[in-house]
């Protein structure tokens, strides 16, 4: 899976033909990867508190490969704020507002990327359990200890996969984890498209309380008119990626000039852009993996929970975070006060661990249904046109037929397991059946987002708790 990042390589990369060309709109394509640099560096170092220039060396210039010099970017921490230009074609600034996350600030005056003023709130207490105490857990079992070490090798030659953390949970307690130097049990976690199984939640939250249709035209003010092209498309369609929007596609590798890239780097407004995408089928009846799609969910749950950044933030602590939880996550905001739910989510190790104890359990946590019933079991299950990949509903998933899922199920992971997946290696795997989630992060380079890696490291701590005694 890939992700509109890759615009950048495929930018730096063309810059010196679209400028001998003369291209229009090489400056907006230039600013998709000064907004991606500047965003991403910005959540490193001030949300998640990482040295930049490691991180822009494991997470970003492998990009730009043998272009990375026209990037220059500066991190100013007086301002808390990161600037970056490329080949002098485009600059872009990102700023941290907490809690918001950072925000693409490029062109905006200091007030209107102000943090919104939030009434102080105390987190009630977790209905998840504790998963484990304060320090990492060491496995006690040599065979789990070898599996972690596999998940951190790295080849002799070849891509780099940059393990940042590994946790295993079995039937609600954490039996292995493993940290890379600088990161520990609060460290925030970039989960990119991993986001999407988080805004999925939000979601079913909505539903369970009765706020959301799923299946009715989705609630978006500009295709209120029956009469609208867009007005039939329904949220569970947004959900699956058969919205049939014209809206570009962040499965493989992109153009700079794709609509999904320039939404989440260029646009201050998300969502309102996405709106704007024009119909390219008709809806239901065609499978395209987008951003968009979910930006537009991502309004659908700034609405219902109240209609600005602070009511929207208040919704997601009250409703998800605070009862799995997740103490250190945190969900990133645009400019305009959406949740770039589709894949802006920093969150822990171990917050990303709650979010899959949540959906292990049937949307159920602490004896209080938060997804409605049923809901897990459709989330997990195959959409029709996906089945190459194997996608659900904010899910990547094995119970199908298609291609993807008979490969993820040869290489070792269960039939009846579902993951959230990001670019890059970010995987946050459900195994129902052996009553498990296993989480794995980090910028890895290797084929298919390390795929071959998760499904060993899935199969052998399966094989590790098979041969334990039951406790």
């Amino acid at each position: 899976m890939k992700h509109p990042a890759l615009v950048a390589a495929a930018l730096i990369g063309a810059l010196p033909l679209l400028t001998a060309c003369g291209h229009l709109s090489v400056g907006r394509a230039a600013s998709v990867s000064t907004g991606y640099v500047s965003h991403q560096l910005c959540s490193a170092v001030f949300v998640a508190g990482q040295d930049p220039e490691r991180y822009y060396r494991e997470a970003i210039a492998p990009l730009a490969g043998s272009f990375e010099f026209l990037v220059r970017y500066e991190v100013d921490r007086d301002r808390a704020e990161v600037r970056t230009t490329v080949a002098g074609l485009a600059e872009s600034r990102a700023v941290h507002r907490p809690p918001f996350g950072c925000v693409n600030a490029t062109g905006l005056p200091p007030s209107a990327v102000a943090a919104p003023l939030i009434a102080h709130r105390t987190a009630a207490p977790a209905l998840l359990a504790p998963i484990a105490g304060p320090e990492p857990v060491q496995p006690a079992d040599p065979a789990l200890g070898r599996a972690l070490d596999h998940a951190f090798e790295e080849a002799p030659q070849g891509p780099r996969r940059h393990t940042k953390a590994i946790v295993v949970v079995h039937r609600d307690r954490i039996v292995a984890e493993r940290y890379a130097p600088g990161i520990g049990v609060d460290t925030p976690l970039p989960g990119w498209s991993a986001t999407k199984s988080m805004t999925n939640a939000l979601l079913g939250i909505l539903v369970q309380q009765g706020q959301l249709d799923m299946a009715a035209p989705a609630p978006i003010a500009a295709w209120a008119d029956p009469q609208e092209p867009h007005h039939a498309i329904t949220p569970d369609q947004l959900l699956r990626m058969t919205s049939g929007l014209d809206a570009g596609q962040t499965l493989h590798d992109v153009s700079p000039f794709d609509p999904a890239a320039q939404m989440l780097f260029i646009e201050h407004d998300m969502a309102a852009f996405a709106t704007r995408a024009p119909l390219a089928h008709a809806p239901g009846t065609h499978w395209n993996y987008t951003d968009p799609n979910t930006l537009l969910l991502s309004r659908i749950v700034y609405d219902l929970a109240g209609g600005n950044a602070a009511s929207a933030y208040a919704f997601v602590h009250r409703e998800l975070f605070d009862k799995l939880g997740m103490q250190h996550s945190t969900l990133e905001f645009d400019a305009a006060g959406t949740p770039i739910g589709s894949s802006h989510l920093w969150a822990p190790a171990r917050d990303w661990a709650r979010l899959g104890l949540l959906y292990l359990h049937d949307g159920v946590v602490g004896g209080e249904r938060i997804l409605p019933p049923g809901w897990v079991e459709a989330s997990a299950r195959q959409t029709p046109g996906a089945e190459y990949i194997g996608y659900g509903a904010g899910f990547w998933t094995n119970r199908g037929d298609g291609y993807g899922a008979r490969y993820r199920i040869a290489a070792g992971m269960p039939a009846d397991a579902f993951m959230a997946r990001g670019s890059y290696g970010q995987y946050v795997v459900i195994v129902p059946s052996r009553q498990l989630v296993v989480v794995r992060l980090g910028p890895a380079w290797t084929a298919r987002d390390d795929m071959d890696e998760v499904a060993r490291l899935t199969r052998e701590v399966i094989q590790a708790l098979q041969a334990r005694p039951a406790p």
